[in-house]
């Protein structure tokens, strides 16, 4: 009376899946058993101790390779942007009232960092320079020549 289109799952037709079984680890049974260290893994350094960060095989460290640090830079230290009175002889030599974006527009120094003005040079004309810092020298010079410094 069965059906021959439908049949029942009968114990004896049970199998694992595909790639459920497999062979054990047959260890320290040659080479062929189970690839070139049959499941031991390494040899030599990794196997017998463990190596310390940054050790390169006795090669000398990247750390011993490179040189120190030397000195201290200061975080806070303002570094200014210099422009010599020579310059500002050359860039103006009508003189007159001088700003940060003058030397700006003029390309003799960038925006948005201190400028100062240094002694190299002599002043031809007055000068009346405005938001910047001066060197003794310089501010002695551009004074001689009649003109002004101030820092606001």
């Amino acid at each position: 009376m069965a059906n021959e289109e439908t049949t029942i799952l009968q114990m004896h037709d049970l199998k694992p899946a595909p790639g459920a079984k497999k062979d054990r680890i047959r260890v320290g049974r040659g080479e062929g058993s189970k690839g070139k260290t049959s499941g031991r893994g390494d040899k030599g350094t990794k196997k017998r101790y463990q190596v310390r960060p940054g050790f390169e095989g006795g090669q000398l460290p990247l750390y011993m390779r490179l040189p120190k640090l030397r000195g201290f830079r200061s975080p806070f230290k303002t570094e200014y942007q210099v422009v010599n009175i020579a310059a500002l002889n050359d860039l103006f030599p009508q003189g007159g009232e001088i700003t940060v974006a003058d030397l700006v527009a003029k390309g003799a120094v960038r925006a948005n960092r201190p400028v100062k003005v240094l002694g190299e040079g002599e002043a031809t004309a007055a000068f009346t320079l405005k938001g910047v810092t001066a060197s003794a020298s310089a501010k002695s010079k551009i004074e001689a020549a009649g003109g002004s410094i101030s820092e606001d």
